[in-house]
C-alpha cells in the first residue's frame, strides 16, 4: 500500500484507508485468569499466551537447567539459579553459598506438599498462577513467599484469604500463620473475625490444637474477648445515657411549649382530654401530659411526699439551669430555682453541671439548638 500523506489525492477524495483493528482477545491473550504482577486480572492476562507459555515450556522441559531444587519424599524440581536469584533475593543468597557439584546446585524445601513448591517455583518464572492451586495451596504459598521474599505472592495470598478463603474452621489456623508471616492486615482480619465468631471458632479443631500448643495466644484471646466484650457493653451503655439525655433534652422543650404556647393537646388541668385532637409536633408533650395534670391537683407537691411531683420538681430545677433568661421565662419558678442554685451544696452543684454538660453535648451531637434558650 502507497503511504498516503496529507493533501494528497486520495485524502482529499475521502479515501483514507482504514486502520487495522484491535487484537482480540481470543486471538492474543490468555482468558484462563491469571495473576501478573501482583495483580489478579480475571477475565484477561496482560501476559500474551506465547510468551507465558515460553516461560512455562522452560520451567516445564527445564533445559539447561543448574539448580535442583529437593522436596519431601524425594521430590525434584528442576530450574534455573538466574531466574530464582533474580524472582527471590533469599534463594540468591543460599545458591551463592550453595557448592557447586558439576554444573548442579542444590536448594532444599521441606515441609511444604511437593505441588505446592512447583506452583511456587512456577510463579517465580511466569508470575502467574491457576485458581484452583491457589484456593488448595494457598497457606503453603503464604508460607514460602515470606521466607523466600516474594512480596508479589504474599499480597496475592492474602487477598486471595481476605476475599472468600478465609472460614470459620480455618481462621486460628491462618491467624496464626499471619503473626508468623509478618502480615499484620490479614492478623487483624482474622482477629476480628475471631471475636465476632467466638462461639462458633472456639469449637474448630484448629482451637484446640492452639489451646494445646499455644496457650499464650489462647489466653490473649480470651483477653481480647473480654476486653471487646467490656467495650461493647461500654457503647451500649453510652447510647442508653444519650438516649436519656436526649429525653429530657425533649422534655425541657416541651416544658418551654407548654408554658408559653399552651400545648393544645394537653389543654387546661381542668378539662378532659381531647381525643380528636391533632398530635402535638412536640413529642415529650404526650409524656408530659399525665405529670402536669398530676402536679397541678397533687395535695402533697412538697419534694419527697410524692414521688411524681419530686420528678416534676427536678425538670423545673433542671429547666432553670438550661434557661438562659429566667426573668422573662414564663416556666414557673424558673427564677426562685436560679436564686436556690447559690444556696446549695458544692456536692449537688457539681452533680448538676455535669448532667447540664452531658445534655449540651448530646444535643450538639445532633445539630439541634436549644428552644428553652431562646428568649421567650
Amino acid at each position: 500500500m502507497e503511504n498516503v500523506r496529507l493533501g494528497s489525492p486520495q485524502v482529499a477524495n475521502g479515501s483514507v484507508p482504514v486502520p487495522p483493528s484491535l487484537p482480540t482477545p481470543s486471538t492474543s491473550y490468555n482468558q484462563r485468569g491469571f495473576m501478573m504482577n501482583g495483580s489478579l486480572l480475571k477475565g484477561y492476562s496482560c501476559v500474551s499466551t506465547a510468551t507465558k507459555d515460553l516461560w512455562e515450556n522452560l520451567f516445564d522441559s527445564g533445559y539447561k537447567a543448574d539448580v535442583i531444587i529437593n522436596t519431601d519424599f524425594d521430590g525434584v524440581i528442576y530450574a534455573h539459579a538466574n531466574i530464582l536469584s533474580i524472582a527471590s533475593p533469599t534463594m540468591k543468597g543460599i545458591l551463592k553459598q550453595s557448592k557447586r557439584c558439576g554444573r548442579w546446585r542444590t536448594l532444599s524445601i521441606h515441609g511444604v506438599p511437593l505441588n505446592a513448591v512447583k506452583v511456587f517455583i512456577r510463579f517465580l518464572y511466569s508470575s502467574c498462577f491457576e485458581k484452583v492451586d491457589m484456593e488448595d495451596h494457598v497457606l503453603h504459598l503464604l508460607v514460602l513467599a515470606h521466607a523466600f521474599v516474594v512480596p508479589q505472592l504474599k499480597r496475592e495470598c492474602e487477598r486471595q484469604l481476605e476475599q472468600g478463603l478465609l472460614t470459620i474452621e480455618n481462621v486460628v489456623d491462618i491467624f496464626q500463620l499471619a503473626l508468623l508471616c509478618d502480615a499484620p492486615r490479614l492478623g487483624f482480619i482474622c482477629h476480628r473475625m475471631i471475636l465476632r465468631n467466638f462461639m462458633a471458632v472456639s469449637a474448630t479443631e484448629g482451637w484446640k490444637i492452639m489451646k494445646q500448643s499455644h496457650p499464650v495466644l489462647e489466653k490473649e484471646l480470651l483477653m481480647s474477648m473480654i476486653d471487646e466484650e467490656n467495650r461493647r457493653k461500654k457503647r451500649v451503655r453510652k447510647l442508653e445515657d444519650r438516649k436519656i439525655y436526649l429525653q429530657l433534652y425533649e422534655a425541657m422543650e416541651a416544658l418551654v411549649h407548654i408554658c408559653r404556647d399552651g400545648c393544645r393537646t394537653i389543654g387546661p388541668h381542668d378539662k378532659d382530654f381531647n381525643k380528636n385532637q391533632a398530635p402535638c409536633n412536640y413529642p415529650a408533650c404526650k409524656g408530659l401530659e399525665l405529670l402536669v395534670r398530676h402536679f397541678a391537683g397533687c395535695k402533697l407537691r412538697v419534694p419527697g411526699k410524692c414521688i411524681h411531683c419530686k420528678r416534676m420538681w427536678q425538670l423545673l430545677e433542671l429547666h432553670s439551669r438550661l434557661c438562659a433568661n429566667s426573668s422573662a421565662c414564663r416556666v414557673p419558678l424558673c427564677s426562685n430555682f436560679k436564686n436556690r442554685i447559690k444556696k446549695q451544696s458544692k456536692k449537688d452543684e457539681i452533680r448538676w453541671k455535669i448532667l447540664v454538660q452531658k445534655i449540651y453535648r448530646t444535643k450538639a451531637i445532633g445539630g439541634a439548638s436549644f428552644l428553652f434558650k431562646v428568649t421567650p
